[in-house]
């Protein structure tokens, strides 16, 4: 049995959790953390929970230390230094003439690394870029091309749920989203109402895909002829979630529950 914590990144609502370590963690303690992105400086806003490792779906990294005054500073440091990193690569850009947009820059605690997320809509060579990153900075430069979606996931907002987008608070990994799970959900094919503001399929499409997918099962097709004892018709609407259907009959329209004619 381990324990882990959430921690925050540069005052973000995302939470990233990671084994303690053994350590005595508390809410609003500093930390260093080791991550795939190197080593970062984080807060702790959750407070420590037990958990069984081989339930864990995902590999979490550890914490390293609880961060000292000397690691605020740096960290301080590290900030204002890819700032200043970020608007000299913006310069070189345009100087190079390069089909990128410069998301996100941001030093390892550590400063082993420089990393650069951008946004592009074609792969771009940026070996020149690279060289002179690295002549001023003299650390190893990591250009990163990111997607829309990665975009949304690193600044956040606002869904049309009226929440904060789910890939900026809890979302790991992009699931693959299908128009045909609109569909299945009987919602109308119009952008506005299904695409989140990174300008993709809803994410939250994927939640209720299966649910749906298993409540069809009950259901007959629009167009689909039924013939029982009690009912004859047409299919002309299906209410999935509710298990009920509209059957236009000799009668005229009749609405009936799922099972109820069987």
């Amino acid at each position: 049995m381990k324990t882990i914590v959430g921690l925050s990144f540069n005052n973000s609502d995302r939470l990233q959790y990671f084994y303690t370590n053994n350590l005595n963690l508390k809410k609003g303690l500093t930390v260093i953390a080791d991550t795939d992105e190197g080593l970062k400086f984080g807060k702790v806003m959750t407070d420590m929970h037990p958990i069984d490792s081989k339930n864990l779906k995902v590999k979490l990294h550890k914490i390293i230390r609880i961060a000292t005054t000397q690691d605020y500073q740096n960290d301080k440091k590290n900030k204002k230094d890819a700032a200043g990193a970020l608007k000299h690569c913006k310069r070189l850009i345009k100087e190079y003439d390069l089909d990128m947009n410069i998301i996100e820059c941001y030093y390892t605690h550590d400063r082993q690394q420089l990393i650069f997320k951008f946004l592009s809509n074609s792969r771009v060579d940026f070996r020149d870029l690279a060289r002179d990153l690295a002549a001023v900075y003299h650390t190893r430069i990591e250009l990163r091309q990111i997607g829309v979606r990665d975009k949304s996931k690193m600044v956040g907002g606002i869904g049309l749920c009226g929440q904060k987008l789910c890939c900026a608070r809890y979302l790991n990994d992009f699931d693959s989203v299908s128009i045909n799970m609109a569909k299945n959900q009987d919602l109308a094919l119009n952008p506005s109402k299904i695409n989140g503001l990174c300008g993709r399929l809803l994410c939250c499409l994927k939640y209720e895909d299966e649910t749906y997918t298993e409540c069809r099962k009950r259901c007959p097709k629009v167009g689909q002829n039924i013939k029982t004892k009690e009912i004859e018709g047409q299919v002309i609407s299906v209410d999935v979630l509710k298990g009920k259907y509209k059957v236009e009959t000799s009668r005229g329209i009749e609405e009936v529950q799922v099972g109820s004619t069987e």
